[in-house]
């Protein structure tokens, strides 16, 4: 899949040291899927939480962090649309960001 846009990770981690290795491992894995739909993402990743608009939450680093993506299945393309603390996630709308 193609992940857009890698700076975002690189900004987080930059602020959040601890989360570096795990958001690099996540974006490996993912670069290198071929997801189509929710159901083979929740096969590997079933602490995920598949929402509404084609949004994905991952939880990063045993739950410390979560990851917000938007996924166009149909051209393989994964919009990184937030990455933050669990306190910065209650303060967005998950399935509009």
């Amino acid at each position: 899949m193609r992940i857009l846009s890698r700076s975002t990770l690189r900004d987080f981690w930059a602020s959040h040291p601890d989360a570096e290795e795990a958001l690099k491992a996540w974006y490996y894995e993912a670069s290198h899927a071929n997801w189509q739909s929710p159901a083979e993402i929740k096969a590997v990743h079933r602490h995920a939480s598949i929402l509404a608009n084609n949004r994905v939450v991952f939880n990063i680093k045993v739950n410390r962090y979560r990851l917000i993506v938007a996924i166009r299945y149909h051209i393989g393309i994964i919009f990184i649309r937030f990455v933050g603390t669990h306190a910065e996630y209650d303060k967005v709308d998950a399935e509009t960001i």
